[in-house]
């Protein structure tokens, strides 16, 4: 399995980058102390670093702002994942508790400031595509009570059959990960000014994560 990206998003969106990682034999639990042990660290770690006022001027979520703004998508309203987690560390708030394989991601994501995607490997259908939508295809994505009908103008991501995210910010409902994902497809979101060695550290970063507090190994 690869991600192919349309030749007309790469004319588009110079430098765009895509990585993928696949981890097998995952056991994923609802919490786990260790993690949570992690997570109170990374949280401290996060509150030193950065400030809730200059967050968005982080050379990596500018990139990605100002791609969101240029892919038609308004940062000022749907934020870089990474940053909107690091902004509820910022407010006080809790993140959120999903299951072991999500927080883990989600705390790779905080990390490195790269968005992530994942999606349950037995759920997708051969290579993987970003492209730009076709209007009229519909898209569930997670926590949507009803799909919605893409304009054509969205980014996505699918496999040979659907869409399963619009890149890079919401996954689809049909192929998310739950506590039944033994197989993990994981998705490093790059953007137009966040460079290949940052990506690959990012990827290194969350398969460390993943297997360290769900097992499993990375394949090929």
């Amino acid at each position: 399995m690869e991600v192919i990206i349309q030749p007309l998003l790469l004319q588009r969106f110079p430098g765009l980058r895509v990585l993928l990682r696949r981890i097998n034999g995952l056991q994923v639990e609802r919490e786990n102390s260790q993690l949570q042990r992690f997570r109170d660290n990374v949280v401290e770690e996060i509150k030193r670093k950065y400030q809730l006022a200059t967050v968005k001027d982080e050379p990596i979520f500018r990139a990605y702002r100002d791609f969101f703004w240029r892919a038609g998508i308004d940062p000022t309203k749907t934020r870089p994942a990474a940053e909107a987690l690091i902004r509820r560390i910022l407010s006080g708030k809790p993140l959120p508790t999903i299951n072991t394989l999500v927080d883990a991601y989600n705390l790779a994501s905080i990390q490195t400031g790269v968005a992530l995607g994942a999606f349950d490997a037995r759920k997708l259908k051969g290579d993987l595509t970003l492209r730009l939508a076709k209007s009229g295809e519909k898209f569930l994505g997670i926590g949507m009570s009803e799909p919605i009908l893409l304009k054509g103008v969205e980014l996505v991501v699918s496999d040979e059959e659907k869409p399963i995210a619009i890149y890079p910010y919401r996954d689809a409902e049909d192929t998310k990960v739950t506590m039944e994902t033994t197989d993990l497809c994981l998705l490093v979101c790059g953007a137009p000014g966040i460079g290949a060695e940052h990506l690959e550290w990012a990827a290194g970063v969350a398969v460390d994560y993943i297997t360290r507090f769900c097992g499993g190994r990375e394949v090929g």
